[in-house]
């Protein structure tokens, strides 16, 4: 795995956390204002693209982290480095905030210099070893509702990357006037170094509550930039299908007037289903995921199913509006 800057030794791993919302804002936010409101850094431009749709990727920001991994059996593993983040805006409508840090399985014995760990941007390193499968465990796990003051403090990368979305959105050119009500989604993700031979990788998704959804990675040679980006993607896709089977349940679709419980989703229509691109943006090395996840639980089959039940509502009553693909 590489990407995210040289560490001592090769990187064993690479973790992040996606925040996924719909920006609070009653139109979507055309080039000019996109490009503004991700301007994170007077150094480096944003990147815009208008194919297959519009996508704009703020530059990245850095955070120094000098604290423990986190650990399913409870061990103590101080880590050092830095974390990279940025926010992507998908369409003008819905945002996105990344935070992740690539590591070795290994690092120096003590704490070096902060020059040393600023030349690796988005590498944390441990002191001493660690063990990867106790990380994973620790990263993806249940955490506590109220953090327990006297544990030791270990690296949030959910705690960075909510701060840099409410960095994005506190900007005052959004009205806040959002054109729906939705919640917001979080995706844990941890990818772990596969040994090469050993076939595609491969992603183990879970669906926890309070709007966390877990995955973990296998995968060989893949780099770290292509992992994060497959994963905001993922992300994305997750939300665009919660946020569509909630808007269903609201309208009481079935159990309610056809033409009040369509009108209510109209804004569906509007704002979201010409989104629904799964694997659009998505590298050659992390292709065979998608196929893996559409296999199972699939996302676009259960996504095709909820459109074509609108789209039913909409002929049965004759509702003057189309809805879209």
């Amino acid at each position: 795995m590489t990407g995210g800057g040289a560490g001592d030794g090769p990187e064993a791993f690479v973790c992040g956390e996606v925040r996924t919302c719909l920006l609070q804002t009653s139109a979507s936010l055309p080039r000019a204002e996109a490009v503004r409101l991700l301007r994170l850094r007077s150094d480096e431009a944003v990147r815009f693209s208008e194919r297959p749709n519009l996508y704009a990727v703020s530059p990245e920001v850095l955070t120094g982290v000098d604290c423990a991994l986190p650990a399913a059996t409870g061990s103590r593993v101080r880590a050092v480095g830095t974390v990279q983040a940025r926010a992507v805006l998908t369409e003008g409508r819905v945002l996105q905030a990344t935070a992740r840090f690539s590591s070795p399985v290994s690092g120096p014995d003590r704490r070096l210099p902060w020059g040393h760990y600023l030349v690796r941007p988005g590498v944390v390193q441990p002191l001493g070893r660690l063990s990867v499968p106790d990380v994973a465990a620790g990263f993806l796990g249940a955490r506590p509702a109220v953090p327990d003051r006297h544990a030791a403090a270990t690296v949030d990368l959910g705690a960075i990357a909510e701060r840099l979305l409410a960095r994005v959105l506190g900007q005052p050119l959004l009205d806040r006037r959002a054109p729906f009500k939705s919640r917001r989604t979080m995706l844990r993700w941890f990818a772990v170094h596969a040994a090469a031979g050993q076939g595609p990788p491969t992603a183990e998704f879970t669906v926890a509550a309070d709007g966390l959804r877990t995955l973990r990675i296998s995968a060989a040679g893949l780099d770290a930039a292509e992992i994060a980006a497959f994963c905001e993607e993922l992300a994305l896709h997750d939300w665009l299908l919660t946020t569509l089977i909630r808007m269903i349940d609201r309208s009481r679709l079935g159990s309610t007037a056809g033409t009040e419980a369509v009108l209510a989703l109209r804004p569906a229509v509007d704002h979201l289903l010409h989104l629904w691109m799964p694997g659009a943006r998505t590298g050659a090395g992390p292709a065979p995921l998608w196929d893996g996840l559409e296999r199972h639980p699939g996302f676009t089959r259960q996504w095709q199913t909820l459109v074509q039940r609108i789209r039913d509502q909409v002929a049965l009553r004759a509702v003057p509006f189309r809805c879209q693909a």
